[in-house]
């Protein structure tokens, strides 16, 4: 047998450790290895697969579309295209009217970073502390956090931060420089913090009174996963720009940056060579539309009022705090949450980190009631023991 791994740790350029098995098949919420174990899997590609890995839906959209046409440049009008755009712009909050489609969350916050200065002509961001927009070195500018940042220097000039939730100290960082806020509604990598409804709207009065584009960073919190279609819905929030990506096209590699019409046009300032194939708008195009009719939204709320329920009954002693929105699930430890982590694993249930001390929660939207009460049980035997 092909030592999958060996392959992996010869030739690969790696930025990240691996957790020692080989994942080689998905199905729903379960994944298999190359020993045959089965994980419920409560990553889902770091949020990406919310429809389930291989759903039927999307699997048939891209076999279809690949017998058609798989690539298309941008300079022509295409139908897949076509038809993503306009079945985005039906779930996307109303104010939005345009989208520019691309391929990753980053690639999305950079676009938005680039619309803004061009729009506003003006070049200052206010980003927040503990927020994560993105690896690449414009989105990474808007990253607080040391560890993402050191050794990296130079980033680009112009972006400053304040508490998130914290309006006051939002504000005194406005100067006439200021061309946009950029903000997760649900900080995702920071831990799973909730934004504040009332944080929002006042940053909302603001950004309309001062000319400052308003950018939600909902590349995690999109499509159904906290419980409506985008978090910002939760506030009846209206942003200038929506960076949306992973759970767009069931699995496949897409982003967009959707955009309202206070957002002036641009021009031919910016592009993406793979952006808004119709490979992968085939794929979003099945995912949205499965996502709205099987009410993924209404099932995401359900199902993390559930489990959070289960959590929050039991006696978990390590346990500092339990957050989230539908199932975006934070776990804040008392102590570092790598051994937990490693001891979910050993029991079969894959989760993520959200820090050092947070055990993070993005299993797919159509994850069994059964597999929830597995997921829970073993969190509480992990985090009992």
């Amino acid at each position: 047998m092909t030592h999958y791994s060996e392959l992996e740790e010869k030739y690969e350029f790696s930025f990240y450790p691996k957790r020692g098995i080989t994942v080689v098949k998905g199905k729903n919420a379960s994944l298999w290895d190359t020993e045959g174990n089965e994980y419920i899997d409560c990553i889902a590609g770091n949020g990406v697969a919310s429809v389930g890995h291989c759903n039927d839906s999307v699997i048939e959209a891209i076999h279809e579309q690949s017998k058609k046409l798989i690539t298309c440049p941008v300079t022509f009008h295409n139908d897949a295209r076509a038809l993503l755009l306009e079945r985005l712009l039906s779930v996307t909050p109303g104010n939005l009217s345009r989208a520019f489609l691309c391929n990753s969350g980053t690639e999305s916050v950079e676009a938005a970073i680039k619309i803004t200065r061009m729009s506003t002509k003006k070049t200052d961001f206010i980003c927040a502390m503990r927020g994560f927009h993105g690896r690449t070195m414009g989105s990474l500018s808007a990253v607080f956090k040391k560890q993402f940042r050191e050794g990296l220097e130079p980033f680009v000039p112009g972006f400053h931060f304040a508490p998130f939730n914290n309006f006051d100290k939002l504000k005194e960082k406005v100067t006439d420089k200021t061309a946009g806020i950029l903000l997760e509604v649900v900080q995702g990598e920071g831990g799973i913090h909730v934004g504040d409804k009332e944080f929002f709207a006042k940053v909302r009065k603001l950004c309309t009174a001062e000319g400052i584009v308003l950018i939600l960073d909902e590349v995690q919190s999109g499509f159904c996963r906290t419980g409506r279609m985008f978090a910002c819905n939760h506030f009846d929030l209206e942003p200038d720009i929506l960076c949306i990506a992973k759970a767009m096209a069931g699995g496949f590699p897409m982003g967009a940056v959707v955009v309202s019409d206070a957002v002036e046009p641009v021009g031919a300032k910016h592009g993406s060579t793979f952006g808004g194939n119709p490979l992968a708008c085939a794929a979003a195009n099945a995912a949205i539309k499965f996502m709205v009719e099987n009410k993924l939204d209404e099932q995401a709320a359900e199902k993390g009022n559930y489990i959070t329920g289960i959590l929050n009954k039991s006696d978990l002693p390590v346990v500092r705090e339990i957050r989230g929105l539908g199932l975006m699930i934070g776990i804040e430890l008392k102590i570092a949450n790598k051994e937990y982590i490693a001891a979910l694993m050993d029991r079969g249930v894959l989760v993520l980190p959200g820090g050092m001390n947070v055990i993070r929660l993005l299993p797919p939207l159509t994850i069994e009631y059964e597999q929830l009460d597995t997921v829970a049980e073993s969190l509480i035997k992990v985090l009992s023991d």
